[in-house]
């Protein structure tokens, strides 16, 4: 476990972070529903999860856990998702992060991917999916914006880069055809953990036949 004064915990000595010393749960998004200890007890696995909806606040919670492990040490990191999927630029936050990591991300579908966090998962590595796994891809949907016409117009076009980014990754990933990847977007197309092994999504499914 972790010192109180471990540096790589947001407390620095005599200047705890709210709430005490840093831990998984601590962190904005992290996710409800696993008691702190058990956070914490993946966090020394280096284990980090991306549970329900990607968002804003999630995808700092996720991010800053990356890169506390990344500057820990060089061992892989395992990015366990569990996700239907979020906004793009809480994405290609986390993304950001990965690409910049220098201990690899290992991915692992536990129960689904979908949309922008099939983004997530083509920045890492290594990809894997439990047997059971499903992944839909769809076009990752955008933040709303209110502004004027000109902001929204400029707000879409950024949309629309960054669309781009994500197709152009998804065809270096799995070798498919743009197009095919498009359509795909475009169709809202399923795969079981099989399926996305045969696509090119993933590298292997865990688990016994």
């Amino acid at each position: 476990m972790h010192s109180r004064h471990d540096p790589y915990r947001w407390g620095q000595p005599g200047q705890p972070s709210p709430g005490g010393p840093w831990q998984p749960a601590n962190l904005p998004g992290a996710g409800p529903g696993l008691p702190g200890w058990l956070e914490e007890r993946l966090f020394d696995q280096r284990i980090v999860m991306i549970r329900g909806a990607l968002t804003a606040e999630t995808s700092t919670g996720v991010a800053a856990a990356l890169l506390t492990l990344d500057a820990a040490g060089p061992a892989p990191v395992q990015l366990h998702v569990a996700s239907s999927g979020g906004d793009l630029a809480a994405a290609l936050a986390v993304i950001d992060v990965i690409d910049a990591m220098v201990a690899p991300v290992h991915a692992v579908v536990t129960s689904e991917a979908g949309g922008a966090v099939i983004a997530v998962l083509a920045a890492a590595e290594k990809r894997s999916a439990y047997r059971h796994a499903r992944f839909r891809l769809t076009e990752p949907r955008a933040a709303g914006v209110n502004g004027t016409a000109d902001e929204v117009a400029a707000a879409a076009g950024q949309h629309l880069r960054e669309l781009e980014e994500v197709i152009l990754r998804l065809v270096a990933v799995t070798g498919q055809a743009r197009s095919r990847i498009e359509d795909d977007l475009s169709a809202g197309k399923n795969l079981s953990a099989q399926e996305a092994l045969g696509y090119g999504l993933i590298d292997e499914v865990v688990g016994k036949e």
